[in-house]
């Protein structure tokens, strides 16, 4: 079960550059920026261990979390990015973007969908095509997910985001693009065999006969002229 809400602490960083990330890194620090309400964008590093097990309790992209920055007082964030390694398990930045409780936001919900499509008990194939839509709403509005229910979707037939219940948040996404759709089962074409046209056998066994009797009507002209 993921939290709606969240704490993490984190540090102001003064060193930037390469060097001062790897070192962080080394010590167990992930380098982060934080911005949005204020002027400046502001350099932080915080527990590597921290975050990583954060994660695994929250959707980073829709949980508001309260950034505890030094002694201040928190400051109401979302993560906006998370930068991996590309082949290794590791984090090697994150932002995190501030926001206000009266200011409307947008943000990316995931879509889930649910039950057995009746279309798929009959042979077809479930496709979903969207897996998050975008809203728009205040921060403590931002719905978990969205849950679409399938069972009674027929071969042939979509479910549309018009079909989408909002939870009372603003869907931005065009009402009219699939969010999934039954398919017939693939039909496997069997292998065409070619077969010869008619009469192509008996047009070489013609030409076969001719030969023949070219031949033996030639000898029968030998034998008259060897008798005259």
């Amino acid at each position: 079960m993921t939290k709606e809400s969240a704490i993490l602490s984190a540090e102001l960083r003064s060193e930037t550059g390469k060097g001062a990330t790897r070192q962080l890194r080394r010590a167990g620090r992930l380098p982060a920026v934080v911005y949005g309400r204020r002027d400046e964008t502001q350099s932080l590093t915080l527990d590597t261990q921290e975050l990583v097990r954060l994660l695994t309790e929250i959707r980073a992209a829709t949980t508001v979390i309260d950034l505890e920055v030094g002694g201040e007082k928190p400051r109401r964030v979302l993560i906006r990015e998370i930068q991996r390694h590309p082949f290794r398990p590791e984090l090697l930045h994150v932002d995190f973007f501030e926001i206000r409780a009266d200011v409307k936001i947008k943000v990316q919900v995931p879509l889930h969908l649910e039950g057995e499509a009746y279309g798929v008990e009959m042979g077809g194939i479930l496709q979903q095509i969207r897996y998050e839509l975008e809203v728009e709403c205040l921060p403590n509005e931002i719905p978990p997910d969205f849950k679409v229910d399938v069972t009674d979707l027929d071969i042939g037939n979509s479910i549309h985001i018009s079909d989408v219940e909002s939870s009372g948040v603003t869907i931005l996404d065009d009402e009219g693009l699939t969010v999934c759709t039954v398919v017939p089962p693939a039909v496997e074409e069997e292998p065409e065999i070619e077969e010869l046209e008619e009469g192509e056998e008996g047009e070489e066994i013609e030409g076969d006969e001719s030969t023949e009797s070219e031949s033996t009507d030639d000898s029968a002209e030998g034998e008259e002229e060897s008798e005259a």
